[in-house]
């Protein structure tokens, strides 16, 4: 194998697994550092220059940081990644200072952005400190998106996502609610130099079964049904609640339904519970407010009496895969399931509708009516038309919409300085020895056994009685503190110097994960299989220096390494070092 470039910045932030799956780039063991030293308006603003609303996601975020965690090479349990974030949110201070300054003067460019959720307010948040007059369209009365309409209060408190969408929405951004955009043609004609789309999935799945004609009025779609009680217009339900899908949204669904009277809630899924879309926390919270999940029991009809829904019929069914993994539902011959309902919700999945831009504005669409859009630009094919978040390539999450407003941002700055949108700017990276002493280093690096720490919740008997009290309560400073310690630091990156190594293998002595060996090069696939301990994961890089004087080479498989720095400190000649290594995605407000 050839050399390890880790001059390349790819190389190091791929070992920074957190970051590195976090679709916004966060730099994760930065902040819970920054946490564990009590310095949370630091950890506060190193995410909220990336990831834009950390009060907001250090509730909400699907999370694709935590099941990337080094710590579960430890143990079985990540980092609470998510819940430190809010602790950052929760102890902060007052961050006015520290954001950016809006120049009074303009720099003669005007923007229009349809929506005002997540990746929409991202765009907003990049361009105003360059000058750009930004003027916001969204048909609700307030800014956020899906983040207000979708996410009940009982996981995202109104005050937190005010305070946060408030923050850009301050930065002189001209803002009118109340409107429904009916026209991009009609936007185009304002002579905006960019337009952004970010108006997320809007309209939800239904299922035309049998009897759906009649129970109409006991049936609705789940997004919109969460809007309707977000917004006031809902305040009860029946109390027999049959809510139909496997994802984030059903689970929503049910304990929102369990807040407006419903008494017998359940949740039917068609897939294995293992399959289910919702993510693993969503599904226990559930289920911790008493609500079963009926799994492997497919859809019939609608049981429809005197005009009065009574409630559904199901087919029980079994996963079957194949040798691609691929399933199929195979129905088990037994009788069809009856199930009481006074009313039925309908969470089985998003999508996009844009009946409001014309189809002559050289916008081109795919076969499933999707905007054509380039996955690095977000550029649509007309070149004045950009897309992001859910409207771009359909439904995600909160994080992912940010991470595309960051990069639309960027593209619609270039456009509108006339360079290629192509041509993106390289990332920002600091590199630096963490040394102190002989032995002594600028950050914790021990290892210990430690459990994750539970997150403490109110007391059921009270939540389920309001809708608007905050379920879970965050972890106070001091558990804060212990949960940041169990971070590995994988940023801090053990650096080999081929010239300083006499080859007397104490750092192979020394290394807990034998993740590191001397011996001679070879194949990828040779060389895995020859370590001290075999490198299965190919996901993660070998670490390969440059020959040694006895012609061998060091292995070092990123996979396993713990950046304990034991190496470090056992090496008489100070070939490894111990290096922070920071890597910020490039932004429209930042220096190219």
């Amino acid at each position: 194998m050839k050399p390890t470039n880790i001059k390349d910045p790819e190389y190091f932030h791929k070992v920074v697994d957190c970051q590195y799956a976090c679709p916004a780039h966060t730099p994760v063991p930065e902040y819970i550092r920054l946490i564990a030293a009590e310095r949370y308006t630091d950890a506060y603003m190193v995410n909220w220059e990336s990831n834009v609303f950390p009060g907001i996601l250090g509730r909400t975020c699907d999370r694709p940081c935590e099941p990337a965690c080094r710590r579960v090479r430890v143990e079985e349990e990540p980092v609470a990644i998510c819940r430190l974030k809010r602790v950052a949110a929760d102890n902060k201070g007052d961050i006015s200072d520290r954001l950016p300054v809006i120049p009074k003067k303009k720099n003669g460019k005007r923007i229009a952005l349809i929506g005002a959720g997540p990746a929409s307010l991202t765009v907003a948040r990049g361009l105003a400190p360059l000058g750009y007059e930004i003027d916001v369209y969204d048909n609700q009365f307030a800014g956020g998106g899906m983040m207000r309409s979708q996410i009940p209060a009982f996981r995202l408190p109104e005050k937190v996502l005010n305070e946060e969408v408030n923050y850009i929405l301050e930065m002189g951004i001209n803002v009118t609610f109340n409107i429904e955009v009916d026209s991009l043609k009609e936007i185009l004609q304002k002579n905006y130099d960019a337009v952004f789309v970010g108006t997320g999935a809007p309209r939800g799945k239904g299922l035309n079964l049998p009897g759906l004609e009649d129970a109409m009025d006991s049936v609705s779609l789940g997004i919109e049904w969460l809007s309707s009680v977000a917004f006031e217009h809902t305040d009860s339900i029946g109390k027999r609640v049959l809510v139909l899908g496997g994802g984030n949204t059903a689970m929503d669904c049910c304990r929102t339904s369990r807040r407006l009277g419903g008494e017998d809630v359940r949740v039917v899924v068609r897939s294995p519970y293992e399959d289910m879309k919702a993510s693993p926390w969503e599904k226990e919270d559930a289920q911790h407010e008493g609500i079963p999940i009926y799994n492997n029991h497919v859809p019939k009809d609608f049981v429809v009496e005197d005009g009065r829904l009574k409630g559904m019929r199901f087919e029980k069914v079994e996963a079957r895969y194949d040798e691609a993994g691929k399933r199929s539902l195979v129905p088990t011959g037994e009788d069809l399931v009856f199930m009481e309902a006074d009313h039925v919700l309908m969470a089985i999945g998003q999508e996009n509708t844009f009946p409001w831009i014309e189809r002559d504005l050289g916008i081109e669409f795919d076969k499933w009516d999707m905007p054509v859009v380039n996955e690095s630009t977000f550029q649509s094919t007309n070149e004045k038309v950009f897309f992001g978040g859910d409207a771009a390539f359909g439904p995600e999450n909160v994080i992912t919409a940010v991470a595309h407003g960051h990069q639309a941002a960027v593209s619609i700055d270039l456009f509108c300085r006339g360079d290629d949108v192509n041509d993106r700017p390289s990332p920002r990276v600091s590199q630096g020895s963490q040394k102190m002493g002989v032995h002594e280093w600028s950050y914790d690096n021990d290892i210990a056994m430690d459990q994750r720490y539970k997150v403490p919740l109110a007391p059921l008997e009270k939540t389920l009685t309001d809708r608007k009290m905050e379920v879970e309560l965050g972890f106070d400073q001091s558990t804060g503190f212990k949960e940041a310690e169990r971070c590995l630091n994988c940023d801090v990156q053990t650096v080999f110097d081929e010239v300083r190594c006499i080859e007397c293998d104490a750092c192979v002595d020394i290394c807990p994960t034998d993740c590191i060996s001397f011996t001679s090069n070879g194949a990828e696939e040779d060389l895995r299989s020859r370590l001290s301990a075999p490198a299965g994961n190919l996901a993660q890089d070998l670490y390969v220096s440059a020959d040694l004087p006895t012609m061998r080479v060091m292995v070092k498989d990123e996979n396993v390494c713990l950046h304990c720095g034991l190496c470090a400190e056992r090496c008489p000649t100070t070939a490894w070092d111990m290096q922070k290594f920071l890597y910020s995605v490039s932004k429209a407000d930042q220096p190219l």
